[in-house]
This record gives structure tokens, C-alpha cells and sequence, in this order.
């Protein structure tokens, strides 16, 4: 990744509550680890569509939006946190106004990364509803994206990375992002192939297995001589990918998946993986596109 993107800035939502930091401590964290700056977006987001140029917007809506002022008092709060937890982050902000998740594809355009947290992805309204953040920009960003979820979870020692592996470009991309996250963690990369047994069964599992265990390693080839100092675990595990992949990055530093592999999705499909571990796993998720 860190190739690919050169200096540009890691982008993060500023949420108003000063009580919901992690996913902005986590990315402060993360400029000063990768020594690139670190841009602060908050979105005075706008209420329901439908109205066009000039139309006047019925008083309840326009009551909805955020008085700048609050906007502009966050982004000083949230950069005086950044600047006290990691003083040699370069720091930047910006305050919008329009759609959340739209205003923050359009920043992660010209971004190394983007994060956001994830308070309210625990409830199917706001996962799936029109206010819903991390879905759209995971599905359209053209950087990874990191969504961290509240409250902070705990993590294990020795410290480790899980990377979801199924064999396709994508999950190949998020190999790569994995094992950049974990030497810069100095943990371990657990790489997990999960296979999940049709409904009608296999003529020769133990050879379904084998071509999984394949699949696996050649897709983590060559990773090691780039990042000698990163222990590396490969794991094949039978059951659905989305149960398997949340269970095992319970305490793990991070969760990486690729977000169109064979078993990710394209454009807002439902039901895929990559939206499985975004909706249930307990650590930050890492989601890499090609």
C-alpha cells in the first residue's frame, strides 16, 4: 500500500461526541506509523434528498442540520486530541457540508486510507439505512478503509493480524495490506482460508481441503522476504466464512478482507462476506479493494 499511495493522507470522520475517539485514535495512530499525515473530515450531514436547487426544504429538515459551529468545534477537539497522543502527526481538517458517506468517498479519492467508526453498525437500521456510512464507502472507495467499532475490544498477546484469504485478486490486495499491518504492529499474521461445504456435500472432502491449503499458501507466497520479521500462520477452517473469519479476529489487532472476492461483493450486494464481518466482527476491519 504504502507504494501505491505515496504521502497521501490517511482521511478519518470526525464524529461530534467526544466520547466516541477510537476510530480517530486509531488513525492518528496509524499516520504515525506509516509517517503520513492525517486529514480530519467532519460532514454536516444533510437531511433526506428530494428537494431540488432552490426548493426550500420543510422547516423540520432544515432544524436537522449541524450548526457549523458544532462542526467547527469538533475538528478543534479532534486535532487537539490527535496532537496530544501523537504530536508529530501532521494534521489537516475539513468541514463539509452534504451526504456523509458520499463526502467521504469523494476525500478518499486523493487518500492513502480511509476510517471510520462504527457505533451504530450493530443495529440493521442504521447498517442498512440511508444514513449508513461504512457500507457505501467500504463498497466505493477507491483506497482501503478501516472501519473501527465502539466500544473498543480487547486484544490478545502476542499481538496478531487475521487476513481473510480465498484465492482471487482481492483477497491477494488485502494479503498485501495485511502483512504491512503487521510489521508495523510487530504481530503475528494469522492467513485463513475458510472453506464452506456445499449443501449437497463433497465426493472427497480430504481433496477439497488439500486444494484450499493451495489455494492458500500460493497466495501468500513471497510475502516473507519482504517482511522477514513477520510471523506467519496458515489456517484452513471449514464453516461460513463470515462465522469462522468474526470468531477468529475476536482479540486480534485487525481484521483484512478484500472486498470483492469469490465470496465479497459488488456494488451493495447483501449477504456477502465482506459486509458479514463488517456487521459482526469485533475488531477494526480492514476492507481492501483492487
Amino acid at each position: 500500500m504504502g507504494e501505491a499511495y505515496g504521502r497521501r493522507p490517511i482521511v478519518v470522520g470526525v464524529d461530534p461526541d467526544p466520547a466516541k475517539r477510537l476510530a480517530l485514535a486509531w488513525a492518528a495512530d496509524e499516520a504515525d506509523r506509516r509517517g503520513l499525515p492525517l486529514r480530519l473530515v467532519h460532514v454536516r450531514a444533510l437531511p433526506s434528498a428530494g428537494h431540488g436547487p432552490g426548493e426550500a426544504r420543510p422547516a423540520r429538515e432544515q432544524g436537522n442540520r449541524t450548526p457549523r459551529s458544532t462542526g467547527e468545534r469538533a475538528l478543534r477537539e479532534a486535532a487537539a486530541f490527535v496532537r496530544s497522543r501523537r504530536p508529530s502527526v501532521e494534521v489537516t481538517a475539513a468541514l463539509e457540508d452534504g451526504e456523509t458517506a458520499r463526502v467521504l468517498r469523494e476525500q478518499a479519492r486523493s487518500a492513502s486510507m480511509a476510517v471510520v467508526g462504527s457505533w451504530h453498525l450493530n443495529h440493521r437500521g442504521a447498517l442498512f439505512g440511508s444514513n449508513s456510512v461504512a457500507l457505501p464507502l467500504t463498497a466505493h472507495a477507491p483506497c482501503p478503509v478501516v472501519v473501527v467499532p465502539e466500544p473498543e475490544h480487547v486484544t490478545q498477546q502476542p499481538a496478531y493480524v487475521v487476513v481473510g484469504v480465498d484465492g482471487s485478486p482481492h483477497s491477494s490486495a488485502a494479503v498485501d495490506v495485511a502483512f504491512e499491518e503487521a510489521a508495523l504492529r510487530d504481530a503475528a499474521l494469522r492467513a485463513l482460508y475458510v472453506w464452506h461445504p456445499p449443501l449437497l456435500g463433497v465426493l472427497d472432502e480430504a481433496a477439497a481441503l488439500r486444494e484450499c491449503r493451495r489455494v492458500l499458501y500460493e497466495t501468500v507466497a513471497g510475502r516473507t522476504a519482504t517482511y522477514p520479521q513477520v510471523e506467519l500462520h496458515h489456517e484452513v477452517a471449514r464453516g461460513h466464512p463470515v462465522g469462522v473469519l468474526t470468531e477468529a479476529s475476536a482479540h486480534a489487532l485487525c481484521l483484512v478482507v478484500g472486498t470483492r472476492g469469490h465470496g465479497g461483493f459488488t456494488g451493495m450486494l447483501l449477504g456477502s462476506v465482506s459486509q458479514g464481518v463488517l456487521h459482526h466482527a469485533r475488531c477494526p476491519v480492514v476492507t481492501v479493494p483492487v
